[in-house]
C-alpha cells in the first residue's frame, strides 16, 4: 500500500540516517537513499545536512531495528540476564 514518503540521497547518507536515528523514526533503508514518513520538520533537517529530499508515494518498508520486533534477540537477552543474576547471586553465598 502507497503512503507519502520522503525519498532521502546524500553524499553522507549515514550522517543523515544518524540523525533521523536519533529521533527514533522508523527509516528504510535503500541503495544510495533513505525513506521516511512525509515530516516537515525531518524534511528541514535532512535538507540542512546537505541531502536532495523528493516526495514519493510508494510501499514503506522500515529496517526492523533491534528493539522493535526481535522477539528471539529480547528472549536472548532476558535469558542472558537470569544467567547473570543466578551467578552473581551465588557469589554471595
Amino acid at each position: 500500500m502507497p503512503e507519502k514518503l520522503l525519498h532521502i540521497e546524500s553524499g553522507d547518507l549515514a550522517r543523515v540516517a544518524y540523525h533521523l536515528g536519533n529521533r527514533h523514526v522508523p527509516v528504510q533503508i535503500g541503495q544510495g537513499f533513505l525513506r521516511i514518513a512525509e515530516d516537515h520538520v525531518l524534511e528541514e533537517l535532512a535538507r540542512k545536512l546537505g541531502a536532495r529530499v523528493t516526495h514519493v508515494e510508494a510501499p514503506f518498508e522500515p529496517e526492523a531495528g533491534a528493539y522493535s520486533g526481535g522477539q528471539h534477540q529480547h528472549d536472548e537477552m532476558g535469558h542472558g540476564g537470569k544467567i547473570h543474576d543466578h551467578h552473581h547471586d551465588h557469589d554471595h553465598r
